[in-house]
């Protein structure tokens, strides 16, 4: 067993830094390199494209960037462990391999989970008892059964410890929580009792705090913003986990950023909900118990970390189609840039009102204004202001009437009122709405799969 390991973030969602993978197996030693690429909604967009091309359903930068760090991993013996398979990850492990095959790379070994979709087995899980009812409202899930785009079960840790296990030198996932992929390498490593909570709770608060990438380095800190440096080159987390279940969160030397116990506790309250029950498919952390110690040059001590038994259930995130939606936008400039944005919002809504269109919500914005606060913000001094970009979306299950609402924008530039700017791209056209739809299922009705593919 080792005496500790080095895990480094490299994504915190799709469309992250491609840089930062790259640097975090160049710019120092690590053992393993994860990377967290899911979000509720991204689900959604992958099924999409799926259905679009069965070849397709993953993150499509993916294969590009084991490209260019395959021969590096190799080389390192770093190991990769991402959900980045989405709902397709046979296809992504296979694209994977023919990079590998172009790379003269043999004696790969890419593992890949299965068993998380559950789009095609809704009636005979509902038949079964499990309702999948809306956490939030109570529904049962039969009332959207027909409209559901993706539906995929949150899995932990265990399956990928399980492809560690069989010699997996790749780990590709679809729908896995954003701690397991943290908490697997832990297990495996220091081989972890699984039913100690206290080890299960401090692998996945390491998670937590990697899950976001730079998040917990300096990125988007609400903290002392501006005494972040080299923001440019913010180096990503790394997490040197320990047998005992301590973890001293870093970066490489030469990057940006900083870890403080400032960066690191701001991250540990992000998405938390409460914080004594911290659910996850292996444990239920007590976020209340975390303690941080500032080491100082970047390294942050986090241990003592306490923690329940997992619960019999794994969540479920679903999505579904729920109408149709669009947006448009005018550009309102000095004098009195407000009170005409204002006016032309009232006048827009007056002529959907004499046009009987009916919508679900209508939203306008004041950017410049109360974009971001909305009732919150502050009046302030028409002479203040130099422009305010007027935004209005509509929400409808009546496709025309959304698509009527994007045909009287443009109107506005020569009916409306005056000094207007900043409309382009057409007029706005329809867009589906995706609703999101947590349930939670019984353990035992879904199991995940463990598929091997190697180059030898």
């Amino acid at each position: 067993m080792k005496d500790k390991i080095k895990i480094a973030s490299g994504q915190g969602f799709w469309g992250d830094l491609l840089e930062a993978p790259y640097q975090q197996v160049t710019k120092g030693e690590i053992d393993y390199l994860v990377m967290d690429y899911l979000a509720e909604v991204t689900m959604s967009i992958l099924q999409k494209q799926k259905n679009r091309n069965p070849h397709l359903g993953y993150a499509r930068d993916l294969p590009d960037l084991m490209n260019r760090i395959l021969p590096i991993c190799k080389g390192k013996n770093i190991k990769v462990i991402t959900n980045g398979g989405g709902v397709n990850p046979v296809a992504c492990a296979d694209a994977i391999l023919a990079s590998a095959v172009k790379l003269g790379i043999d004696n790969l070994q890419i593992a890949v989970v299965l068993g998380d979709d559950i789009k095609d087995r809704i009636d005979e899980i509902i038949s079964s008892g499990a309702e999948l009812n809306n956490m939030e409202t109570g529904e049962p899930i039969k009332i959207i059964k027909d409209k559901i785009l993706s539906a995929n079960v949150y899995f932990g840790a265990m399956p990928i410890v399980e492809a560690l296990e069989n010699g997996a030198d790749i780990v590709i996932t679809g729908r896995t929580t954003d701690t397991g992929l943290t908490l697997a390498p832990m297990i495996y490593e220091f081989k972890w009792d699984r039913t100690d909570y206290d080890l299960m709770s401090a692998g996945t608060v390491a998670g937590h705090i990697l899950e976001c990438g730079a998040q917990s380095t300096g990125g988007n800190f609400l903290g002392d913003w501006q005494s972040i440096e080299n923001m440019a080159e913010i180096g990503f987390p790394i997490a040197e986990a320990y047998p005992n279940g301590e973890v001293i969160i870093t970066k490489h030397e030469n990057t940006g950023g900083k870890v403080t116990f400032d960066t690191i506790a701001e991250q540990l309250v992000y998405e938390i909900g409460d914080p004594k029950e911290y659910i996850t498919p292996d444990c239920v952390a007590d976020f209340s118990s975390i303690k941080l110690e500032d080491l100082g040059n970047d390294r942050v001590k986090v241990y003592d970390v306490k923690g329940k038994p997992k619960t019999e259930f794994y969540k479920v995130s679903c999505s579904y189609g729920d109408g149709y939606a669009a947006v448009g936008t005018l550009t309102y400039s000095w004098p009195q840039a407000l009170s005409k944005a204002k006016a032309a919002d009232k006048i827009l809504r007056k002529r959907l009102e004499n046009l009987g269109l009916k919508f679900d919500e209508i939203r306008s914005e004041y950017i410049g204004y109360n974009g971001t606060h909305e009732s919150l913000a502050k009046e302030l001094d028409e002479d203040l202001i130099n422009e305010i970009v007027l935004r209005v979306a509509v929400r409808s299950h009546d496709r025309q009437a959304v698509k009527r609402f994007g045909q009287e924008i443009a109107p506005l530039i020569l009916t409306g009122p005056p000094s207007v700017t900043g409309f382009a791209g057409g007029r706005p056209k329809p867009s589906d709405v995706v609703a999101y739809w947590p349930a939670l299922i019984p353990k035992y009705l879904v199991k995940p799969k463990v598929k091997c593919l190697e180059l030898k």
